[in-house]
Parts: C-alpha cells; sequence; structure tokens
C-alpha cells in the first residue's frame, strides 16, 4: 500500500537535519534503482536536491522508445526552523514525490516494471525561509528561482505531473487532490480526459480540478501574483505539464506543521502511479496534439509566457 511508504518517508523526513543522502539511502537496497542527491548553493541559500529513475523495460534508458514520465515534487522547504518545529504542510510535495519513487521502487524490485522510464525529482530543506502572501503566508524558497527550476528540470520527460501542497487559497475547496488544466508552451489547455479518468478510477469519487490565470503559469520572480508554484515547471519546459494539487476545504498556510495529511498524500501517490503506468504504455495523453497544432496555427507561438517579460521601457 502507498500509505506504508508515505509513512515511512514522513518520518524519516521529520527531522532537523534531515539531507538528501537520508532519501537516497532509502533507494541502496534497489540496484535498478539510480537515486542521488546534489547539494545546490547560490546567494540565497541551500538546498539538496534529489533525483531518483525507475527505469522501464521498453524505457529510453534501456535504448528503447517508450515515453517517459516525469514528477516533481514542489514546495519552498519541509520545514521553516527556527521560526517553526515539525514538518510543515509545504512538504506534501516532496513527501508525494519520494513515497511514488520507493513505490515504484518496490514494485520494480516485485516484477511490476513500468514500460516507460519514470524519473522523480525534488529537494530536501528543513529550514527554509517564509514569506507574506494573502491570504496566507507562503513557504519561500532557499534558492533563487531559476536555480529551483535549472535543478528540478526533468529534460528527457515527455510529461510532467508538477505535486504541490495548495491549500492556502479560496479557490479550491475540497480536501484530497485536484488537478490543474495542461499548460504546454504558454498555453493553458483543457484538462485531460484521460487523467480525469485515472482519477476517478483510482480515487472513488468525481474528478476534482482547479482554475489557472495566465499568471500563474509565467515564472516566479516577475511581481505577479501566482496561486503558489505548482506550475513553475511549465516555464523551462516544452512538455506538457499538470499540476497534482494536495489541498483541503480551509485555507491551510504552507508554513503550519501539524497539517499533513498522509491518507490524502497516499491517494495523490495512487494516482500518479496509475498515470505512470499507463502513460509508459502510451494509453494516457496530456492533450490534444492535433487540437495543439490547429490551436498554435491560429494564434501562434505564446512561448513568451515562459519567460520573465520585460518592462514598459523595453516594449
Amino acid at each position: 500500500m502507498s500509505l506504508k511508504q508515505t509513512l515511512c518517508v514522513y518520518e524519516l523526513i521529520d527531522c532537523a537535519d534531515v539531507k538528501g543522502e537520508d532519501i537516497v539511502a532509502l533507494f541502496q537496497s534497489f540496484p535498478a534503482i539510480q537515486a542521488t542527491s546534489t547539494t545546490v548553493k547560490d546567494a540565497k541559500g541551500q538546498s539538496d536536491f534529489i533525483r531518483i529513475v525507475i527505469p522501464g523495460s521498453q524505457g529510453k534508458s534501456q535504448g528503447k522508445n517508450a515515453p517517459t514520465m516525469g514528477i516533481i515534487g514542489r514546495l519552498g522547504g519541509i520545514g521553516a526552523r527556527p521560526s517553526r518545529i515539525g514538518v510543515v504542510s509545504d512538504a506534501d510535495g516532496a513527501i508525494a514525490a519520494i513515497t511514488t519513487a520507493l513505490k515504484l521502487a518496490k514494485m520494480h524490485e516485485k516484477g511490476d516494471v513500468l514500460k516507460g522510464d519514470v524519473i522523480i525529482t525534488t529537494h530536501i530543506c528543513p529550514n527554509a525561509p517564509t514569506r507574506p502572501h494573502s491570504p496566507v503566508d507562503f513557504m519561500d524558497s532557499p534558492l533563487e528561482d531559476e536555480t529551483m527550476n535549472i535543478n528540478e528540470a526533468i529534460v528527457e520527460a515527455d510529461a510532467i505531473l508538477s505535486v504541490d501542497t495548495t491549500k492556502g487559497n479560496r479557490l479550491i475547496n475540497h480536501k484530497g487532490y485536484a488537478l490543474s488544466p495542461t499548460v504546454k508552451e504558454g498555453y493553458i489547455l483543457p484538462v485531460s480526459e484521460d487523467l480525469i479518468r485515472l482519477m476517478e478510477w483510482s480515487s472513488g469519487q468525481k474528478a476534482v480540478t482547479f482554475p489557472l490565470s495566465i499568471q500563474d503559469i509565467t515564472p516566479y520572480g516577475n511581481g505577479l501574483h501566482h496561486i503558489n508554484s505548482i506550475m513553475q515547471p511549465s516555464v523551462s519546459t516544452s512538455a506538457p505539464v499538470v499540476g497534482v494539487a494536495i489541498c483541503s476545504e480551509t485555507v491551510v498556510p504552507g508554513c503550519s506543521t501539524g497539517a499533513s495529511h498522509e491518507v490524502d498524500i497516499a491517494t495523490t501517490v495512487k494516482f500518479m502511479i496509475e498515470v505512470a503506468k499507463e502513460f509508459g504504455e502510451g494509453a494516457c495523453t496530456f492533450y490534444d496534439v492535433e487540437q495543439f497544432k490547429l490551436l498554435t496555427s491560429l494564434y501562434g507561438n505564446m512561448t513568451h509566457f515562459q519567460a520573465s517579460g520585460c518592462s514598459s521601457s523595453n516594449k
């Protein structure tokens, strides 16, 4: 069960001095799985970036051509020490990403090998800063936004799920998780019917989605209001990106402790594993390719929304 792995990961990161190497140690008993940790520093601070590769039987890592699924655990930090003691709500994205990798590793070991590769990235920072935001304070990033995007990027991915705690808003009044529309190269596309199907199958409930604005898919640091960082992976890739928002019925600050719900994280993990299975098989699409071609032929290139924009003096 994914709940067992969720609890294991949660307990591991609930520590003031947890490091990336502690996460890598979870995968040492799985020789087929590549897990690495890299400490990255810039002028703002530092964090440990985790990258885990679960090879598929027909994946590109094996010289084959099955599509690669990318999963990015988005967050500012797993803790806000010294101002907060313990795991913060914002940690859910990292927990979900690492738990997904651990579950897939155990499946791989037991012979349930997916067809396509799955590559998972996230980062571990137990002492990230916070910053003011309405309606509740956000967890801030321990590194510059550009540094975060570079080190979380999965260039091999043919599609990406970006999983992030998304509780500090009044848009999603649902406890569990919700899906965003697909975002690709500056366009907000329709919600994927395949992802809706898999969400309903794996949860046994009606699908829940959430709205995006153009502002939400632009890079951080441009002065625009964003729902949170869930769609930031879309600014540095041409692959389709879907946000998987772990959410709540009430507004919960990302820097609050005691606000993670293991069952909700485990349910999110189940969904992402089902997507990875079907995506590698070619049975799940994030967007309609022909409709996207028509859209771009009618309205042109929108990749400028993936850039930082320009000041009025440069227009």
